[in-house]
């Protein structure tokens, strides 16, 4: 495994599986969650994509898996689904808690 993936699988983790208490009720808006990150997604990366090409920064090749989708390496890519995520999921689990709180 990479540094990359290693620090993206610990920051995914907890929300992914958290996400499945039913009391929460994460996926009900399932189709809205994969919009969202697919927009994301498509900016971000196309940012990505600009600003390596153009050598603004770079991925250390000791860091990162060898796959690339562009030019951009299969963690960068896969950035953009996990921390989009786990932002989306703690929104959703602050106000399921403060939903609660209000009872």
């Amino acid at each position: 495994m990479s540094q990359y993936s290693i620090v993206l699988l610990l920051s995914g983790i907890i929300p992914f599986v958290l996400s499945f208490w039913p009391p929460l009720k994460f996926w009900r808006n399932l189709s809205s969650l994969f919009y969202t990150i697919g927009l994301i997604l498509v900016i971000f990366a196309s940012w990505d994509i600009f600003a390596t090409f153009r050598h603004h920064w770079f991925f250390r090749h000791d860091a990162v898996w060898k796959a690339r989708i562009i030019n951009l390496p299969l963690e960068e890519v896969m950035f953009f689904i996990v921390i989009p995520f786990c932002c989306i999921f703690t929104w959703e689990a602050i106000n399921y808690i403060l939903k609660l709180r209000e009872k």
